[in-house]
């Protein structure tokens, strides 16, 4: 007869110090525990209740400007402060974590139109309407040493020209700066004069970008409905693409240089190729108003979008629809938003003159967070991420209350889309086979593409 024993080891047991945990052996095998889909399913369901119960995205407001807010800049060199400039051409530099303006940079005549610092972080460029671009000093990071309220900088150098300006952006490598206005204007931080000029068409330029992987590359948006390409290294621009509604703002991806997002006046973000413009890769809707700035994540996942409909949403780079919306009673029209250099948190600019400060995350818990509260934070996600499919979970996790103006626009641009949509149905139901072709989204918004 054979006879089967269980038989431990005392030194696996046993702890060599009293604060070590008590070693546990289990048995992973789903026979043995019938109802662990179900526990499972519960606790997804449970981990998205939560997380509407502690999503409080707003952190705070920075009063300061007297005007809209018309345009922002990150600092690369400082992970805290954020440049702002507005309508009244004042131009301040915060302290995102103290709320408060740390200098101002007075001088232009006209509202501001363009902030860029270079990568450094030492100097800042400013454009605006009174036909001049500024070069500023940017104070040192140590910024609690320094501060002191209404403390002012002076201009290192100002350069004019006959036309406004209404787009600056700074080389990622490098120390060119190029302009939007009546043309492209390629600037050196040491001349007067541009180095190169650009023209194509007569419109004016409404965005300038720079490629963060090839810094040679230079995207701009223009009043005639185009996004044009531009390599510095040759003497004219490379190729442009012609939308049916003009482009308000540009962004590159961080994490993958080739692909660029277009924030446009029709309501939708279009991501391209920018080596095949003819195309749009995604069309991200959501917004029921004009699309007016756009701003990548650093980690090259999401992007943050504000339009004129008062709202801020957050988009992923591949998703056709947003995963959050933030908005205020008291925020006006949105014209400017930018992630935080740690992609935790997104700041905003709006027409109320103020810039208020957001979670990334509505969720997210703010401080210090322990090892065991970090791997139950990972366990949540990764169970919302595997029963997202279910439609109860599926339904908690995509409602958001919107203001009552935006789920009406919404419903009517919704219901318009469904009545073209019919219309396009029966006209080809009625029509000869092959006469009526019905085009994507991705293409029928391209009227054409120039080389």
């Amino acid at each position: 007869m054979r006879v089967k024993v269980i038989s431990r080891s005392n030194d696996e047991f046993t702890r060599e110090r009293s604060q070590d945990l008590q070693r546990v052996f289990r048995n992973f095998d789903p026979n043995l525990r019938p109802l662990g889909k179900a526990v499972e399913y519960v606790r997804a369901l449970n981990a998205a209740k939560l997380d509407k119960i502690f999503a409080r995205p707003f952190i705070g407001a920075m009063d300061g400007h007297l005007d809209a807010v018309s345009c922002m800049a990150k600092n690369p060199n400082y992970l805290k402060g954020i440049f702002s400039g507005s309508m009244d051409g004042d131009i301040r530099l915060w302290d995102i974590a103290s709320k408060r303006t740390v200098c101002q940079f007075p001088g232009h005549q006209g509202a501001v139109r363009g902030l860029t610092a270079s990568t450094d972080g030492r100097i800042l460029v400013s454009c605006g309407t009174d036909c001049t671009v500024r070069l500023w000093t940017v104070p040192i990071p140590t910024l609690e040493e320094f501060y002191s309220p209404g403390k002012s900088s002076e201009p290192l150098a100002i350069y004019t020209r006959q036309n406004a300006f209404r787009a600056v952006d700074h080389q990622w490598d490098g120390e060119q700066f190029a302009t939007g206005g009546a043309q492209v204007d390629l600037w050196n931080h040491n001349r007067s004069l541009p180095i190169k000029s650009f023209e194509w068409g007569t419109d004016t330029i409404l965005s300038v970008k720079f490629n963060p992987g090839e810094p040679n590359i230079l995207a701009t948006s223009a009043s005639d409905r185009s996004i044009t390409i531009y390599d510095l290294r040759l003497s004219s621009p490379v190729k442009k693409v012609i939308l049916m509604t003009k482009t308000n703002a540009i962004a590159w991806n961080p994490m993958e240089p080739m692909n660029l997002t277009a924030a446009n006046e029709d309501t939708n973000c279009y991501s391209f190729d920018y080596r095949k413009l003819g195309e749009a890769k995604n069309v991200h809707k959501d917004h029921v108003s004009a699309v007016m700035d756009i701003d990548y994540s650093p980690t090259g996942r999401e992007f943050v979008t504000g339009s004129y409909d008062r709202t801020v949403r957050i988009f992923p780079y591949n998703g056709g629809h947003s995963r959050e919306i933030y908005h205020t009673k008291r925020m006006q029209r949105v014209f400017c938003v930018k992630f935080s250099c740690d992609a935790g948190y997104v700041i905003s600019g709006s027409d109320d003159t103020n810039l208020r400060v957001w979670k990334a995350k509505a969720s997210e818990q703010l401080g210090v967070v322990l090892p065991r509260e970090k791997r139950k934070h990972e366990y949540d996600e990764s169970l919302k991420n595997r029963y997202k499919h279910i439609p109860e979970v599926k339904r908690i996790v995509r409602h958001r209350h919107l203001p009552k103006l935006i789920f009406k626009a919404g419903r009517l641009r919704r219901e318009m889309i469904e009545a073209a949509k019919k219309k396009d149905e029966r006209r080809k139901a009625h029509s000869a086979p092959g006469k009526v072709v019905t085009k994507p989204l991705r293409l029928r918004r391209t009227v054409k593409e120039i080389e």
